[in-house]
């Protein structure tokens, strides 16, 4: 039946595709320093009949393309940077090796663990295209694994577009209890007024991610041990004893965490500013409007709600780990959390420079109010932050400055702050952008930190002080060179963390981490490899575990074929550094800081991989994990193995109507 529906959906596209696609216009994304490398590895030739598609964020003044290089599988594919790493299973709960500190003030829930496979405001994308744009995608993997994916978006007039995005990520997995279920959708929409004055965007999205919690397999020993060659006979802490049955749309997963998320967006601005017609041929002409004042209004509703569900609970592991009893005849844990904003922001905007939307002041002021419920009470509070910013990107493209600041002048998160500072530099086409950059944030610690409730029991932690973080970096991006460096030295003063599974605390004095993230492609044409390495270091005693060194790289020879054909086949290995890696607390969804075991790679996580494109059509073919076939598996945390050897094959086809 999968395959019948994803047949269909290629066939119906198909027709109109041969005749009408061009790829011209496909790119890089662009963006800053950071460690990675996007770059497209296809040459694409001018045609006369061309799509022209580019997309922005809220409040960023660039424009980005579609990336249509076929070199990264996890970033342009799965969505996943290879940094990061999961709890075994595709779409489990993950966290990136490279640390990133939650760097954002005022109220947040805390519930991060599935963070990266859902959409937020933040990465909202709002297109212009002068052609409708659609693209599929459709993974198959070893153990039943499939990913769909859909994108659609298209200018119904030259004033208003439209964008829908559909994902779904299923995966059984290969121990018991593992199952992952994601839908994500979203809806974008922008408008402008005949005179340009008036713009409008909207974004509408939902997540609703499932991921199975087997709390990891009971001994490593299983591992050795050949009456479990089968990796679903292994014995695991929680799911043992359920049934459970799986299929593409319908998935029943008994012990789960589960996010739901709901977000709107409506922002509506309206300027004042100069406008002048000009006559581009003796039958057309445009009009061009350019704004000096704007004054901008953003309406903004979000409902999250977390929720854990065992419906057998083992009678070992919940008294170890979060000292509550359970007998034979007792039916649940369960645990909710939801969380209910509706935000009201204003903000004055000024464009000293006629012409140039890069260049502006923003000050303005928000008002929000928050609504919690769970299962024994409710609570409710409001906020109010005043903020500014002040970014002059030049025209040449040359300078980009930025300054910023947020402030909650009164409510629940009162005094917490965050400030920072940009400036890049293009310095010429050899030495490509440098940038040097400073952000401060105080904040109160994530609410799960200080409460959380189930039906079986209630914490609290109502010691905690505001957490200040600091990050400073130096950056360096070079298209000709084909690198990227970023340096970043964190600064942390009462860092927050899960001292075990359930019981949160402070680290109150300072200490910091030295973050070097590189990444290059070297070509020996029609060779290629390609690096990404960090290294990583903390400075005194916080309680804090990284791995020393990671490093992924990837050995492929590239090269264009038949015209149309771009090929990339090779190998890919990934290996960090012994550390003592975080274990994971499945009830509350939290990383939990340790120092008892060590996780160890027995061999570097090694694939082999076949990818192509002809014209618009891409293929993923690997084959994952090849280190199992000759090494024990490697863990991602303790208890935590990753999957066997696994085969995936994905497909990637877009076109224009």
């Amino acid at each position: 039946m999968r395959f019948l529906i994803i047949t269909i959906l290629l066939l119906v596209g198909g027709q109109q595709l041969m005749a009408q696609f061009n790829t011209n216009r496909f790119g890089n994304m662009g963006g800053g320093g950071g460690g990675k490398m996007t770059s497209d590895t296809g040459r694409h030739e001018e045609e006369p009949d061309t799509l022209t598609l580019t997309y922005r964020y809220l409040g960023e003044p660039t424009d980005f393309t579609i990336d249509s290089s076929i070199a990264d599988f996890n970033m342009q594919y799965l969505k996943v940077p290879r940094s990061y790493m999961t709890t075994g299973n595709s779409g489990g709960a993950a966290r990136n090796l490279i640390f990133s500190p939650f760097m954002k003030a005022g109220f947040d829930a805390g519930f991060h663990a599935y963070d990266i496979y859902g959409l937020s405001h933040e990465n909202a994308r709002f297109y212009n295209t002068t052609r409708p744009y659609t693209e599929m995608n459709y993974l198959v993997g070893s153990k039943q694994e499939q990913v769909l994916g859909v994108q659609h978006t298209q200018n119904r007039t030259n004033r208003f577009n439209f964008f829908f995005d559909y994902r779904k990520v299923n995966a059984p997995g290969y121990y018991k209890s593992q199952t992952t279920n994601h839908n994500t959708y979203r809806l974008t929409a922008r408008y402008q007024s005949k005179n340009k004055r008036a713009n409008s965007y909207m974004d509408l999205y939902h997540n609703n991610l499932q991921g199975g919690e087997n709390g990891g397999i009971r001994s490593d020993s299983f591992l050795h041990n050949s009456n479990y060659n089968n990796r679903r006979t292994i014995p695991v802490n929680l799911g043992n004893d359920n049934s459970s049955s799986y299929n593409f749309f319908t998935t029943s997963i008994p012990v789960k965490s589960q996010y739901r998320q709901t977000g709107f967006l409506f922002q509506q601005q309206y300027d004042w500013g100069r406008g002048d017609t000009i006559h581009i041929n003796d039958t057309t002409d445009y009009y061009k409007y350019d704004p000096i004042f704007r004054v901008q209004y953003t309406f903004n509703f979000q409902n999250s709600k977390y929720e854990f569900t065992d419906n057998l609970p083992d009678t070992a592991f919940y008294p170890l780990h979060y000292n509550i009893p359970v007998r034979a005849q007792d039916s649940s844990i369960f645990a909710r959390h939801q969380w209910q904003l509706l935000s009201n922001d204003l903000s004055l905007v000024q464009f000293p420079v006629r012409g140039n939307l890069g260049h502006f002041i923003n000050v303005g002021a928000r008002f929000e109010s928050w609504q919690g419920t769970f299962l024994d009470a409710d609570i409710n509070f409001s906020n109010l932050a005043l903020h500014g910013e002040y970014r002059n990107k030049t025209k040449n493209q040359r300078w980009d400055f930025s300054a910023k600041g947020e402030f909650y002048l009164a409510g629940q998160n009162i005094g917490d702050y965050s400030v920072s500072g940009m400036l890049r530099r293009h310095l010429n086409e050899l030495l490509g952008d440098v940038k040097l950059s400073v952000s401060n944030v105080n904040r109160e610690p994530s609410y799960v930190y200080k409460y959380f409730n189930s039906n079986r029991t209630t914490w609290y932690n109502e010691s905690l002080n505001k957490e200040n973080i600091t990050q400073l970096q130096f950056a360096a991006d070079n298209k000709k060179l084909k690198y990227n460096l970023a340096v970043n030295y964190f600064l942390f003063t009462n860092y927050t963390y899960m001292q075990d599974y359930y019981h949160s605390a402070q680290y109150g004095s300072l200490f910091n981490l030295l973050q070097v993230v590189f990444s290059k492609k070297f070509s020996f044409s029609p060779f290629s490899w390609y690096v990404d390495v960090a290294f990583q270091q903390v400075h005194g005693d916080g309680p804090m575990n990284v791995p020393s060194f990671w490093t992924r790289n990837r050995l492929a020879f590239e090269k264009r074929l038949f015209t149309n054909l771009n090929l990339m086949t090779g190998i890919e290995f990934r290996y960090n550094t012994a550390y003592y890696a975080d274990d994971y607390s499945p009830l509350m969804g939290q990383w939990v800081y340790q120092k008892s075991q060590k996780i160890k790679y027995q061999a570097p996580d090694l694939d082999a991989f076949v990818h192509f494109r002809i014209k618009s059509f891409s293929a993923f073919v690997r084959a994952e994990n090849l280190n199992t076939l000759f090494a024990t598996s490697n863990y991602a945390a303790p208890l935590y193995p990753y999957n066997n050897f696994d085969f995936r094959l994905g497909i990637r086809w877009w076109f224009i109507n």
